[in-house]
């Protein structure tokens, strides 16, 4: 299953996706050889997520053993808050990093500039007071134009932001010469956000759906929050597809032609979250999965950041 969505400047990028969140040093090259085995050529990686090194490691091992081709594979990797004066520096420490001489993508991972704590280390500074250092001297509009400035220089083929609410993104549509290809934001049943995925749909913003199946243990473990892989809805459909839930609501994500980025550290959630090609959801069924949005956050970054910055 390699299904394909067409951005606004004529690349493809495959609608499902690994995301390498939370994946540790060594296990990262066997689980990257396993995914590409099983099909997948879309992964994203962050400066953040601190494990750009060991994901590189693991491309260039794949490459060199024929195993599949650097054109062959979509990378998306992110400009982490505490950069957004060092653009250019940042970019290309994740490339050295991820030892690739070009990205597919490349976003702003919050709309929030922070305190400079040195190109690469992704720190979150705090004041005296627990919360994030905000810098105010950096505008949205100005890490754009920086963003624009990697795909003159051909180190990016696509920019986009991630995170975004209705305002920025019009905002940075507005400002931007080369528009966003991508917002990539959390989405799923139990956080639907029906009107930001169709505002940036209708102006050519493919949307990618992060924690596309809410988030499930490891959410639950570092937020507190509730999964929707439990809702009886979810639960009811995944018998009559004789599909799991996870199936259920990775398709209904690809449905609302969102690109979806599950992640997993596991083999056969692995292959059951790629295997989601052979079945289609009704209508009904797609308006019934409608009806279990809660409008619940999993991802809450604020936990850490001592300040809420989506209240």
């Amino acid at each position: 299953m390699s299904m394909a969505i067409t951005l606004n400047n004529g690349f493809k990028m495959p609608i499902v996706g690994l995301g390498v969140w939370r994946m540790e040093g060594k296990s990262i090259k066997d689980l990257l050889t396993t995914a590409i085995k099983i099909g997948y050529r879309h992964f994203d990686c962050a400066a953040d997520y601190r494990n750009e090194t060991e994901v590189g490691e693991a491309f260039k091992e794949a490459f060199q053993t024929g195993l599949v081709k650097r054109e062959d594979i979509f990378v998306t990797t992110k400009l982490w808050n505490s950069d957004h004066g060092h653009v250019l520096e940042a970019c290309k420490d994740s490339m050295q990093k991820l030892q690739l001489d070009y990205l597919d993508l490349y976003l702003v991972h919050f709309p929030v500039a922070t305190k400079h704590t040195g190109v690469g280390t992704t720190d979150s500074a705090l004041d005296e007071n627990g919360e994030l250092e905000i810098d105010t001297t950096i505008s949205l509009e100005t890490t754009w134009h920086a963003m624009e400035e990697l795909v003159s220089l051909g180190l990016v083929r696509s920019i986009g932001i991630s995170n975004y609410d209705i305002f920025l993104t019009r905002d940075c549509l507005a400002y931007s010469k080369v528009k966003p290809a991508v917002n990539q934001i959390e989405t799923h049943p139990y956080f639907q956000r029906e009107s930001l995925v169709k505002f940036c749909q209708k102006h050519g913003i493919c949307v990618t759906a992060h924690t596309p199946i809410g988030g499930a243990a490891a959410n639950t473990e570092w937020f507190g929050s509730v999964s929707c892989l439990d809702d009886p809805v979810i639960k009811g459909l995944a018998e009559k597809y004789k599909k799991t839930a996870a199936q259920v609501v990775l398709k209904w994500g690809i449905q609302r032609n969102t690109v979806v980025i599950p992640k997993s550290s596991k083999v056969e959630r692995l292959k059951e979250n790629f295997e989601v090609g052979d079945f289609e959801l009704t209508k009904e069924d797609m308006e019934l999965v409608k009806s279990v949005d809660r409008k619940h956050r999993t991802n809450v970054p604020a936990k850490f950041w001592g300040v809420d910055l989506f209240a």
